[in-house]
């Protein structure tokens, strides 16, 4: 018999409501990142889970608010792999930017445009991405005042620097939808010269840092 079997949705029905809260913002997140917030429906997340959509309804009556915890969960993961905690200050920039030179943030770069355009006509989404937005200027801002107590970057506003950067960052990251990504090496490094700016280093020294961060190319 095609499709879900009874037997099937009486052992799933069995996990506990937090377990199960937490599958479904799971497959939701992997949709917004995969296909778009819009594609974020109760059936297209019934169909990953292979259940009903009635059962989604029980944790979630509104299509609306699982999408905004989804985009939160996605956001927040993403944020661990942007930012480390372990080296020098010069180090964790080298991470955050050496991730979005090698594309690893493409699909979050895409959900945030996405998300950015539908803010315009939900408040409670705006809400939700201005708070995320919030926390990695918290998170890049805190880097970068380690490094100007160190010694190691030679600026005084952190505030400043942190937001030259995610302006960059983010007008790379308005190119991902189309057909033909840009390919000139500005587009590439746009990020990591502006941090450079930015932070007061060395023309080069922030590249050298990613450089020798990135595991070496096969041969």
């Amino acid at each position: 018999m095609n499709g879900v079997t009874s037997s099937e949705i009486s052992v799933r029905t069995r996990k506990r409501p937090e377990e199960r809260r937490e599958e479904i913002l799971e497959h939701a997140a992997a949709i917004a990142l995969d296909e778009g917030l819009e594609r974020i429906t109760l059936r297209a997340v019934a169909d990953r889970l292979g259940v009903r959509p009635g059962l989604i309804t029980h944790y979630f009556p509104a299509a609306e608010s699982m999408v905004i915890e989804a985009f939160t969960r996605a956001a927040v993961a993403e944020r661990e792999q942007f930012f480390t905690a372990s080296g020098s200050p010069l180090e964790r920039v080298a991470h955050f930017v050496g991730h979005i030179e090698r594309g690893a943030s493409l699909p979050l770069a895409r959900m945030w445009l996405n998300a950015r355009h539908l803010a315009r006509f939900s408040p409670a989404l705006d809400e939700a991405l201005q708070e995320q937005d919030a926390l990695d200027r918290e998170r890049l801002t805190a880097i970068i005042e380690d490094g100007i107590a160190s010694g190691a970057f030679r600026i005084t506003d952190a505030a400043t620097a942190c937001i030259r950067i995610l302006i960059a960052v983010d007008g790379g990251g308005s190119y991902v939808n189309t057909a033909t990504p840009p390919t000139h090496p500005a587009h590439r490094h746009v990020v990591a010269d502006v941090s450079e700016w930015a932070l007061g280093l060395e023309p080069g020294t922030l590249r050298a840092a990613i450089d020798a961060e990135s595991p070496a190319p096969a041969r």
